[in-house]
């Protein structure tokens, strides 16, 4: 690490507001935040929907993330998804030339923010209560969604952090 770079989001301390027991989703949300933007710096639109190797594209990843921490944390709150969401799923990673990297930073980060406000406003006491995803009522719990979104985010951050740098290096 260099000197002039802040620790990892998790080493600087508790997020006002959120509870303790959630400290680690919203640390890893906040973290995937900066890492993402930290490398998308200066990314060249025309790569935004390449595949190298068959992977995913950064495109698909932005869009993914948004979609992916939307759906999750509606079911986190008791909900099915909405036909806006389903057709939001449908159109993860369709190549579309009017969508930018700035766009789909700025999708990501209201996202990011929307979910990291939800986090204020649960209770710790319900974390084990049952929660249901997707059409077939999957078994859960709020913890379950809400660790899930952690995770998959870091996962997908990962692979994005992974295509962006094999792009990059591409001739």
């Amino acid at each position: 690490m260099s000197i002039n770079k802040q620790a990892e989001v998790w080493l600087r301390g508790s997020i006002d507001g959120i509870p303790a027991l959630l400290q680690p989703v919203a640390h890893a949300l906040l973290q995937a935040r900066e890492e993402i933007h930290e490398i998308l710096h200066d990314f060249p639109e025309t790569l935004l929907w390449q595949r190298p190797g068959g992977v995913a594209s950064v495109g698909f990843h932005l869009q993914h993330l948004s979609g992916v921490l939307d759906r999750l944390f509606t079911y986190a709150e008791g909900r099915m998804l909405s036909q806006p969401q389903l057709d939001y799923l449908k159109a993860e990673g369709v190549p579309d030339e009017h969508t930018t990297v700035t766009s789909l930073l700025t999708a990501l980060d209201t996202q990011l923010d929307k979910v990291i406000t939800s986090l204020h406003k649960i209770d710790p006491a319900t974390v084990t209560e049952p929660r249901t995803v997707g059409r077939q009522n999957l078994p859960s719990t709020l913890m379950g969604l809400l660790f899930h979104a952690a995770e998959h985010t870091m996962r997908h951050t990962g692979q994005l952090l992974v295509t962006v740098r094999v792009l990059k290096k591409a001739p």
